[in-house]
């Protein structure tokens, strides 16, 4: 699904990657609970995690822009950053940014070089490293860069959970907890206090703890005595029950760098006096750098059809329906957004399909079922669960077709398209 990838070295490395276990691609109910695996690989590799301070996310959605945005605080405060991301959505580069840009193709395929290198040690002298996946090595691979670019911050999210994701043998000055959600209930457990207690693995002795969910909630009452347990001080900013998803990532942003501020961490940079980083960091242009790309992205598509008609599209790669809801509810408060919609939406089959569609209910939108690839849930399927809702829909397998119809079907009624179910159908929709 990645875009084309110019370097041979780097399609090999991850030709070879590709034979370990891909988490990412299969199914989740038996993930692997140690994290000695990948504390093997970094021992080999010099333990790169200790060369550079961290903030660490986790959380159900929103992680990636917030992110974004700690990293673009980051950078406008003066330092070196690099940001840690998963999925990608047009090329595994994205994965790795260094200073605000995807780290290169070259630079990539060293690392993997390095890290699956080690792996083979592993597996010679059958330490724990020969158990690594797909993500530890790529995990892995990210920290080598940052070492080897020199950054002093590097911003983590977290693949799935925490308490055993990939990333978290690493000591981080902040944990971040977005929010909590039923999703991967498989394996993170039943109820949000079960996930919570995963995300709340992320917290380390002496770390600050920064989150949304409140004192009173099940899950933000876990992350409090989580955070109490390991003595370490707990920020929840506050925003309004009507607050945006952008507002909420930017307040938890902003929290974040208040507290690295309260912290002594001071702004650097010839121009101007040192002063403690805050939430100021965070202006209206700083917030436009760290938009990522298929989270409620807004583009404008020029239709060939009557007088040259635009059509508005919205891709977002909405795959649980608490998020996909806060989408919709967004954007309903933009005039161009009242009007119809004509999903283009793909699932996969371990998300909570009737739970998506059942949110579309609530909004005039017909949609258009396609897939994938092998994770796809059928669109046959999903067209049966959409007619029980009462909801229009048709199915088109190729995800190109699905697209155009909508585009064309659009322009005739003045609708406007979102894209959505799926980050990997935004990619494809996008390198279209």
């Amino acid at each position: 699904m990645s875009s084309h990838i110019e370097s041979e070295r780097l399609s090999n490395s991850l030709a070879e990657l590709d034979q370990l276990t891909n988490w990412e691609r299969r199914p989740r109910g038996d993930m692997r609970v140690d994290l000695e695996p990948m504390r093997d690989l970094a021992r080999r590799l010099g333990d790169p995690q200790n060369s550079f301070r961290i903030v660490h996310v986790a959380g159900t959605k929103g992680k990636g822009s917030t992110c974004a945005l700690i990293e673009a605080g980051l950078a406008r405060a003066g330092f070196s950053v690099g940001r840690y991301a998963s999925p990608h959505v047009m090329h595994i580069t994205e994965r790795v940014s260094i200073d605000g840009r995807p780290v290169g193709e070259e630079r990539l395929a060293d690392a993997l070089g390095a890290a699956l290198s080690a792996f083979k040690d592993a597996r010679r002298e059958a330490t724990s490293g020969q158990g690594a996946t797909w993500f530890d090595i790529l995990t892995v691979s990210a920290l080598l860069i940052f070492r080897s670019e020199r950054v002093e911050w590097a911003v983590l999210e977290t693949g799935l959970g925490g308490r055993w994701d990939s990333t978290n043998i690493v000591q981080s000055d902040v944990a971040v907890i977005t929010n909590i959600d039923l999703e991967h209930t498989e394996i993170l457990g039943k109820t949000r206090a079960a996930i919570a207690c995963e995300k709340a693995g992320i917290i380390k002795r002496g770390a600050a703890v920064v989150t949304l969910l409140p004192e009173a909630d099940e899950a933000g009452a876990v992350v409090s005595a989580r955070a109490a347990e390991l003595g370490c001080a707990l920020r929840r900013p506050t925003v309004p029950a009507d607050a945006t998803i952008e507002q909420r990532n930017v307040a938890l942003a902003g929290a974040v760098l208040d507290v690295l501020g309260k912290m002594g961490v001071m702004t650097k940079g010839a121009s101007a006096m040192a002063e403690p980083l805050g939430e100021q960091l965070l202006d209206p242009s700083t917030i436009a750098t760290a938009r990522l790309p298929g989270r409620l992205e807004k583009i404008a598509v020029n239709t060939s059809h009557g007088d040259n008609a635009k059509v508005n599209v919205v891709l977002d790669g909405a795959h649980v329906p608490f998020n996909l809801a806060a989408v919709l509810s967004d954007l309903s408060q933009e005039a161009k957004y009242r009007a119809p919609c004509i999903a283009v939406m793909s699932i996969a089959d371990d998300k909570d399909a009737a739970g998506l569609l059942s949110t579309m209910t609530r909004h005039d939108i017909s949609i258009i079922f396609t897939t994938v690839g092998a994770r796809s849930r059928s669109p046959e399927q999903l067209k049966t669960i959409a007619d029980t809702l009462g909801l229009l829909s048709i199915v088109m397998l190729d995800p190109l077709e699905a697209y155009q119809e909508a585009l064309a079907g659009a322009t005739e009624s003045g609708a406007w398209v979102l894209v959505t179910g799926s980050l990997y159908l935004v990619g494809i929709i996008r390198s279209a």
